[in-house]
């Protein structure tokens, strides 16, 4: 019985990537309007949204996929004889995972469907999946493959920096208050996912503090970035914005040059365009 790896558009793999690994994609939706609705990843060019995005008066919104997208990639896994592995954005920040579990539900198949929140988006959730391709060719069952990501997904850190901070408050993620002070006086937040909500992690003048501080958190970690695991560069709208991680990565840590992703619509509409960030895990610490 061959198993499927499944997950939603955030974890941002290229069309051409997830093609090539087998993935299963199932896109989450951006909105400009009742009449204009886009499947992330999908249907809209990047250039061209965060270009709409930047000169946009009002904020495009975001929606989850319908349970019956999920419902549609289970049916079609029990008709070939195949377990599936869902690995999903965080639960507590859209109702993608619940919208699979109402399909997994509904299906007579759901001893063999495997859910996992991945409890992060975007680079980490990529990383994950990663992780849950890897432990498949190893051989691993979908149940001991659901099982392990869930006891090594708290190793998974993810840190980001926004250009800034207007699309932030425009999707209620920052006050109003909050946001204009901090573009006064220059502040650049540095952004992560802990227990599978948005954090600050810290604050900064300017854009090169903002690198800095979230360097300062990689090497003050116990362990630091795990060097056997793949570690993930990301941006939104300019490539450009990731080169002082990369450089990092290369000259300060002596390590291969990581790959670089594109981030999409979906994660881009709270981003904003300009934003850059690195995914990696956390060395396990020495007892």
């Amino acid at each position: 019985m061959a198993i499927r790896i499944l997950t939603d558009s955030t974890a941002d793999f290229t069309p051409e990537e997830a093609r090539e690994l087998g993935l299963v994609v199932i896109p989450l939706n951006v909105n400009f309007g009742p009449d204009e609705v886009y499947r992330d990843g999908i249907d809209l060019d990047l250039r061209e949204f965060y270009d709409r995005l930047e000169h946009a008066e009002k904020l495009p919104t975001t929606s989850q996929p319908s349970p019956e997208l999920f419902l549609t990639a289970f049916e079609e896994a029990k008709e070939a004889g195949d377990q599936v592995v869902a690995v999903l954005l965080s639960g507590a920040l859209s109702g993608t995972l619940q919208s699979a579990q109402l399909a997994a539900d509904m299906s007579d198949y759901a001893d063999k469907i495997f859910l996992v929140d991945s409890m992060s988006v975007t680079l980490g959730e990529q990383l994950l999946v990663r992780r849950a391709l890897e432990l498949r060719d190893q051989g691993y069952t979908a149940a001991e493959i659901a099982h392990t990501l869930d006891e090594e997904k708290s190793r998974i850190r993810l840190y980001a920096v926004v250009d800034t901070l207007k699309y932030l408050q425009k999707g209620g993620r920052l006050s109003t208050a909050v946001a204009f002070a901090g573009t006064l006086l220059g502040i650049k937040p540095v952004i992560t996912v802990q227990n599978g909500r948005v954090g600050v992690a810290g604050k900064a003048r300017g854009l090169p503090g903002a690198y800095v501080t979230i360097f300062k958190l990689i090497s003050a970690e116990q362990g630091g970035l795990d060097i056997l695991r793949p570690y993930l560069l990301g941006y939104t709208g300019h490539r450009r914005t990731v080169e002082p991680f990369s450089r990092y990565i290369c000259e300060t840590l002596h390590l291969p040059k990581p790959p670089i992703f594109p981030i999409g619509t979906v994660i881009g509409v709270h981003a904003g365009p300009g934003a850059c960030g690195i995914a990696y895990f956390a060395a396990e610490k020495e007892d």
